[in-house]
């Protein structure tokens, strides 16, 4: 059978199980995703986590160039540090995505006549606006939240950021807002979000979806992407080129810090953390 004829029936071949394998109209009509989410071991996070040590999101942009990425996974610079400490640099992260997706509410905002507000606000809570997601922090978690960035709701706050930061979180990135920010500037949990929130939850929004795909100013998050966030903003890593976007962000990392040190050195500058 000549070739041609042979690619030709493969093709057709794949075109058939493509369609075979569409959803129907009832299984349409209940909601399909179609991006599968995939779970890692904590030791395959931990492993992979080890190759983001140290590295900026200056050099990550440059790994994804290389792997054929340029630009892919730059997070708006809207979205920037709620603080910076450039004494230690403890603002900056690693850490492996971990997603909620929050959406406007359209219950109603307000308890009905005779209801107790901290009764009605307390069920929300635990049935509407729920943090769900905290279940799969673990060490190396970075926490995503998709949330209604055009609302007045301060979804983060000064104790639960705390809270997750205890659990094992690294750091926080929001499209939306956060309150109580003097607070976590001062506990030092990395958060990096688009402004200043103060409303709380309840008849603002409620939670629509735990570790799946969301979308961050302007970029796609998927559960097990690498997330780099330091002053210059926050870059997500897609988990296939992960690797070897490392490997390359490595090497740049390091001939950036010995040409920076001769230089410091022939200023007779003292070495800092970041040439070291």
């Amino acid at each position: 059978m000549p070739k041609i004829i042979k690619l030709f029936l493969s093709l057709l071949l794949l075109t058939s199980i493509a369609f075979s394998q569409q959803p129907d109209v009832s299984e349409l009509e209940k909601g399909v995703n179609f991006i599968e989410t995939k779970v890692y071991t904590e030791e395959e996070n931990a492993a992979l986590l080890k190759l983001y040590e140290n590295l900026r999101v200056a050099d990550v942009s440059d790994g994804m160039d290389m792997v054929g990425l340029p630009g892919t996974g730059l997070v708006d610079p809207a979205i920037h540090p709620d603080w910076v400490d450039l004494k230690d640099l403890s603002h900056q992260f690693r850490g492996i995505a971990v997603t909620a997706r929050y959406v406007p509410t359209q219950r109603p905002d307000r308890p009905q006549p005779g209801e107790d507000f901290k009764k009605w606000e307390g069920h929300f809570y635990s049935t509407y606006s729920t943090e769900a997601f905290t279940k799969l922090i673990k060490p190396g978690t970075a926490i995503v939240l998709d949330d209604v960035e055009t609302a007045d709701i301060g979804s983060i706050g000064s104790y639960n950021i705390l809270a997750w930061y205890k659990s094992g979180a690294v750091g926080v990135v929001t499209d939306a807002s956060s309150r109580d920010t003097d607070e976590i500037a001062i506990e030092k949990v990395p958060l990096y979000l688009r402004k200043k929130g103060r409303g709380i939850r309840p008849g603002r929004n409620e939670l629509e979806s735990v570790n799946r795909p969301v979308v961050i100013g302007g970029v796609l998050v998927c559960p097990g992407d690498v997330v780099v966030a330091d002053g210059d903003g926050v870059i997500v890593v897609p988990r296939g080129v992960a690797e070897q976007v490392a490997k390359y962000a490595r090497e740049i990392l390091q001939k950036d810090k010995a040409g920076r040190k001769s230089l410091y050195e022939s200023l007779g500058r003292e070495l800092d953390k970041t040439v070291e």
